[in-house]
């Protein structure tokens, strides 16, 4: 199976757009859809969650996915909860009773779903006998 290159070796704006801008972008359209439809609020869960997963792929192990998950998590949460504010609709799945907290939810789903992104990597890698290349070996 072929894994992505590591995160740490994409170019820095690659990194700031797929570590930060992109769960956060999914986290405003989840927190746009939580207004509309609780069926669309959790198909973009749903494909958020494959994405912390596939993210993990690209770190050589679950501490280094779990890194990149609970700040992704954390992003997504925060992007939800803002784009539906402003939004201002009322939420067609409840956010419990302190709305803040879900974005330490997230972070922690996020944590565990990149951690187990690395972790698969891992074996990958370890099943195949290669080593993930790396700038900082080569170099």
């Amino acid at each position: 199976m072929h894994l992505p290159p590591l995160f740490r070796d994409r170019p820095r704006p690659v990194q700031v757009v797929l570590g930060g801008v992109v769960p956060f972008a999914i986290g405003a359209l989840a927190g746009i859809m939580i207004g509309i439809s609780a069926g669309a609020y959790w198909a973009v869960g749903v494909v958020a969650a494959v994405g912390g997963v596939l993210a993990g792929l690209e770190h050589r192990d679950g501490w280094g996915g779990a890194d990149r998950g609970v700040v992704g998590g954390a992003l997504y949460g925060i992007g939800l909860l803002v784009a539906h504010a402003a939004a201002g609709t009322d939420a067609t799945v409840s956010l419990g009773s302190f709305p803040p907290l879900l974005a330490v939810v997230t972070a922690i789903i996020g944590m565990l779903l990149g951690a187990l992104g690395g972790r698969i990597a891992r074996g990958i890698r370890e099943r195949s006998g290669e080593q993930p290349p790396s700038k900082l070996a080569s170099g």
